[in-house]
């Protein structure tokens, strides 16, 4: 139920913040670790992290203005694979930042790096693999970039 929340603040929040470049995308969010994202270890659960990565990406997808894009062409975007290595744990009510950049592309994926910190300490980093999908399969990367710079510039 928590996400719920946080993602109605964090697409409120992304439509006010600067655009981001299509092209090489790097943003952040300031997070604290809330009752309901804890283990019974009492630090962050492993599967939140991936789920923090998740929004993110929604804030990339708002400040680039590829939501719209998405929702005009009826694509979807799919995480193909994700990797988390965990370097300290975050405990209960901890602040911390996400900072999440597209590193780069292939023919047939967008790849990011996901890195978690608190103050100037790196506790977790991990990359992802994500393609955008429509009724005939993958679109390729350039093909979204294009899509989305003809539309911002029409």
């Amino acid at each position: 139920m928590n996400l719920i929340f946080r993602m109605m603040e964090l697409l409120i929040k992304s439509f006010f913040k600067e655009r981001l470049p299509i092209e090489k995308p790097k943003n952040s969010l300031r997070l604290r670790v809330l009752p309901n994202d804890i283990d019974i270890n009492l630090h962050m659960n492993n599967g939140r992290y991936l789920t923090i990565c998740d929004l993110t990406r929604v804030d990339m997808f708002i400040r680039t203005g590829l939501a719209k894009t998405m929702i005009k062409e009826k694509w979807i975007p799919v995480i193909s694979e994700h990797t988390m290595k965990y370097k300290k744990g975050l405990k209960l009510f901890q602040k911390y930042t996400i900072k999440m950049e597209v590193t780069g592309w292939d023919e047939k994926s967008f790849k990011m790096l996901h890195t978690f910190i608190v103050g100037e300490r790196v506790v977790a980093e991990g990359t992802s693999c994500g393609v955008i999908l429509s009724k005939t399969g993958v679109i390729p990367p350039e093909k979204v970039i294009k899509k989305v710079t003809s539309r911002l510039n029409s």
